[in-house]
């Protein structure tokens, strides 16, 4: 199978290239009603990044608060009808936070241009029409959001993106800067997500030359960032984690993630647990399926002094561990690549269930 997978159309990078936006979206305010639209992560509010938005008067600033729950269908259709009835359509759409900042903005871009609720369009290539311009400025990285071609969102049926070529950015600004102020261990489980969709991306049917290509230098960088001599929260390491976190994206863009993210979508959909850190839950105990990439996870996990929880599932009633599993197991595209076209033949709800109870 071949992918003809647009990717990202400008990317600027470098300490201080938050500063180049107001340039970047000058030639871009002529476009539709002639405002943008500032997605920006809570976290900001009231801090110097929020007086450095170049924002015209009539341009829509929403500061997000995405720390209960990721982005939701819901969510996405509030904000484009909120926006549309007072407003019109914008020029454009600029996302400023982190994974789920970027997904809104992608979706939100999207649904300016498309009719009805977002939740129709959950899934592969549904969207009918381009959206309008949209920007993505990481402010803390791994997620690989800032050149994925899919926009994750929690709907009322499911947890799953709205995917297509549009959905990619047509611009990125990559400014290590701004990732300075991420708490350690966030900045250790983002991180770690690079980490996860390279050794998916690696262990699968659908890997190839060019996948291969980019997961084997983000891991490369992984290493050096959580391992080496120098290892640690620092201004080199977020420079190459900035860097690692796009190429671990585009990996598994031209691959496929596999059994690790499948679990996590369930452990997100009816736990709540956000994305990155629920993979490190989940990826700890698959070294039956990635034996060599769980050993470096685990390495990782010692040399930055980080401890995560053993024992969940014995928490968790039997309702909501098969309610997991069925979120992971309607994940075809992700069983398929980790374990093969006849993965049916291998994998039931009640695998799945085991899975989970080795948390």
């Amino acid at each position: 199978m071949h992918k003809n997978f647009k990717n990202i159309e400008k990317v600027v990078f470098g300490r201080g290239s938050f500063g180049t936006m107001e340039s970047i979206l000058l030639a871009r305010r002529n476009e539709h009603a002639r405002f943008f639209v500032f997605l920006v992560d809570h976290f900001f509010k009231d801090k110097p990044l929020g007086s450095r938005l170049p924002a015209a008067p009539e341009d829509v600033i929403c500061y997000i608060d995405v720390d209960p729950e990721e982005p939701t269908t819901g969510q996405v259709d509030r904000l484009r009808d909120e926006i549309m009835q007072t407003k019109g359509i914008p020029a454009g759409v600029i996302g400023i936070g982190g994974g789920s900042i970027m997904d809104l903005a992608k979706a939100l871009s999207l649904m300016f241009t498309n009719e009805g609720s977002s939740s129709l369009y959950q899934g592969l290539n549904l969207i009918k029409n381009p959206g309008i311009y949209h920007l993505g400025v990481p402010t803390i990285s791994g997620t690989g959001a800032e050149v994925s071609m899919t926009a994750v969102l929690t709907g009322p049926h499911k947890k799953l993106g709205l995917k297509c070529d549009w959905t990619v950015f047509n611009q990125v600004i990559l400014d290590p800067e701004l990732i300075a102020s991420v708490p350690v261990e966030k900045w250790l489980f983002t991180g770690m997500d690079t980490y996860i969709h390279c050794i998916e991306s690696e262990n699968g049917i659908l890997n190839n030359a060019f996948s291969h290509a980019y997961a084997e230098e983000a891991l490369k960088l992984c290493r050096e960032i959580y391992l080496g001599e120098t290892a640690g929260h620092s201004a080199e390491n977020d420079d190459k984690l900035m860097v690692a976190s796009l190429m671990g994206g585009l990996s598994l863009t031209y691959s496929e993630v596999g059994v690790c993210h499948a679990l996590s979508y369930g452990l997100s959909k009816i736990l709540g647990e956000k994305h990155c850190y629920a993979n490190c839950l989940a990826f700890q105990h698959l070294e039956d399926f990635y034996p060599a990439g769980v050993e470096g996870f685990r390495k990782i996990l010692v040399k930055q002094r980080v401890h995560l929880p053993q024992g969940l599932s014995k928490q968790w009633p039997e309702k909501t561990v098969k309610a997991m599993a069925e979120v992971a197991y309607n994940l075809t595209h992700m069983w398929n690549h980790a374990i093969g076209p006849d993965w049916k033949e291998k994998i039931t709800i009640d695998s799945i269930q085991a899975l989970y109870k080795r948390l």
